[in-house]
């Protein structure tokens, strides 16, 4: 590429110049002829008269040429630098994507942003950082969902080895504990096939307008139970809202998800709440649900890991709590793809609050 691209540039100023010379050298002649012959004339006799001329005028052909020369050598190298501050960088880009061929993703290339082929570079980074954190995300992903799967998957193989052998005794208790282990491996199961759906936007929704009232009433109702065992009060503060467009099984979900987690790790005798309001944020009006308990709470440097997958803030927190460790991602997914965002608020030792924002659509 580099020759080629010298060849070119170096052949058009070699036309270039040599046009250019081959025209002054024309003019110049044309005009010395044009003066001898009125010399001569006005004379009337052959005589010297010109020679002098014709001699400088030969000395500036040779200037002319000498010039040329001079201009192509530069011209020459001029190209060749131009045609190497183009190559270098698609060399290293290519480079690069040879090594992101190879599976060796988060190569960089370093070249000056301010070109065109910088710019390129400066997207290529970026793709490469992206595809370097999705790998490493699916990777914990796989490693994460290995370690879930592996408990209730040897808890429920060895009762089943102990119960052929006579070692463990065949009573409802194992039953229902080993139930209990299924139940969980459903869960997450289902929560996986969610979250994958949600997180490729290939997930089917069912809008519909919606007052957002009822399906809290719902979730409230579902959780009460829960609520009474833990000897937690669930409180509603409900403001009147519009109905809005939402698929109400997959908000009913979300809402499901938060305030189990706020009643699980809420102490007795705490509360949990769930408000609405509406607000205002980038010139529009948006529908806020704000579910708050007055539980441990989650330290500052968890809080932006806590809609990740398997993350849990208090890793003595297992599935005995009920959760299979990817709830919050799914609430975040959904919430989203319902165009809404969703935050978490809380201070260690006295509560969290995790609010939900909806469109309102007119």
């Amino acid at each position: 590429i580099t020759s080629r691209i010298t060849g070119l540039v170096f052949l058009s100023i070699l036309f270039t110049v040599v046009l250019l010379v081959t025209l002054a050298n024309h003019q110049m002649s044309l005009h010395f002829s044009e003066y001898l012959s009125a010399q001569r004339t006005g004379m009337g006799m052959m005589s010297m008269t010109g020679e002098a001329e014709q001699t400088f005028l030969d000395s500036i052909h040779r200037s002319l040429y000498w010039v040329g020369g001079g201009i192509l050598l530069v011209g020459l190298f001029a190209s060749y630098v131009l045609a190497r501050s183009i190559t270098i960088p698609i060399r290293k880009l290519g480079e690069a994507l040879s090594t992101l061929e190879m599976g060796q993703y988060g190569k960089t290339v370093d070249i000056d942003s301010r070109s065109e082929v910088g710019k390129l570079a400066d997207g290529f980074n970026r793709m490469s950082q992206s595809l370097a954190e999705q790998v490493a995300l699916r990777r914990r992903l796989l490693a994460d969902v290995a370690h879930e799967l592996r408990t209730p998957l040897t808890i429920i193989q060895g009762n089943l080895e102990g119960m052929l052998e006579g070692v463990v005794e065949r009573s409802d208790e194992t039953l229902n504990s080993l139930r209990e282990e299924t139940d969980y491996l459903s869960r997450m199961i289902k929560d996986l096939r969610d979250l994958s759906l949600a997180e490729a936007r290939q997930l089917a929704l069912e809008k519909e307008a919606t007052d957002i009232s009822l399906i809290i009433h719902r979730a409230v109702s579902m959780l009460e139970p829960l609520a009474v065992e833990r000897n937690v009060s669930l409180r509603e503060e409900l403001t009147p809202t519009p109905k809005i467009p939402v698929d109400s099984r997959r908000i009913s979900q979300v809402l499901y998800n938060l305030l189990t987690n706020a009643i699980r790790y809420t102490p007795e005798n705490g509360e949990v709440s769930i408000s609405t309001r509406i607000v205002a944020r980038s010139n529009r009006d948006w529908l806020q649900i704000d579910i708050s308990d007055n539980g441990c709470g989650i330290a500052e440097e968890d809080l932006p890991f806590v809609f990740e997958h398997f993350y849990r803030a208090d890793k003595a927190r297992d599935k005995k709590s009920g959760g299979s460790g990817i709830g919050l991602a799914i609430v975040k997914q959904l919430v989203e793809i319902h165009g809404g965002s969703v935050e978490a608020h809380s201070t260690l030792g006295k509560g969290s609050r995790f609010s939900v924002l909806l469109p309102i659509i007119s």
